[in-house]
């Protein structure tokens, strides 16, 4: 699994987020001792801004390649917002992750109504990367309660105490 650490979401303010560096250094510690993920900074090596222009470049670039597009059920909400999102879907499959409280929004969102018939099911998702896109699957895991947002406070608060 490649681990892809944007250079910067277009989607949110870069006053939000950590600087690169450090993201990426957060998410190589974090992955370190799993051999099966590869952290990489290929999107600012790419120059690529947008998700659909990074994986035109890694689909044109690694054409033996089966990759899977990996996301949070709160991404499949408004991934509608992204741009040219139906692209996505037609170059590679796309596994989408519960995330609490997104699920029914995910499901009944824009994204999963426009490619509701191509929509695996979960216990078929060991196929989803020999599957021809637009493929996708939802997958329903036991959640974490933590949030993406009440960790990047928690990080900002003990990165004041440091200092």
């Amino acid at each position: 699994m490649w681990w892809l650490v944007s250079p910067q979401n277009p989607l949110k303010p870069a006053a939000d987020m950590a600087p690169f560096a450090e993201r990426l250094a957060g998410a190589i510690k974090l992955a370190h001792g799993h051999a099966g993920i590869r952290v990489t900074d290929i999107e600012a090596r790419l120059g690529t801004r947008y998700s659909v222009d990074t994986l035109e470049a890694l689909v044109r670039g690694y054409p033996a390649a089966r990759f899977v597009w990996l996301i949070g059920a709160d991404n499949l909400v408004q991934l509608p917002r992204w741009r040219r999102w139906t692209r996505i879907f037609e170059l590679v499959p796309v596994a989408v992750f519960d995330r609490a409280p997104y699920s029914f929004a995910a499901l009944a969102g824009a994204a999963a109504k426009r490619f509701r018939r191509r929509r695996m099911r979960q216990r078929d998702a060991r196929r989803l990367a020999d599957s021809a896109p637009p493929a996708w699957v939802y997958i329903r895991m036991r959640l974490h309660p933590a949030s993406a947002t009440a960790l990047r406070a928690l990080r900002r608060g003990a990165s004041k105490r440091r200092r």
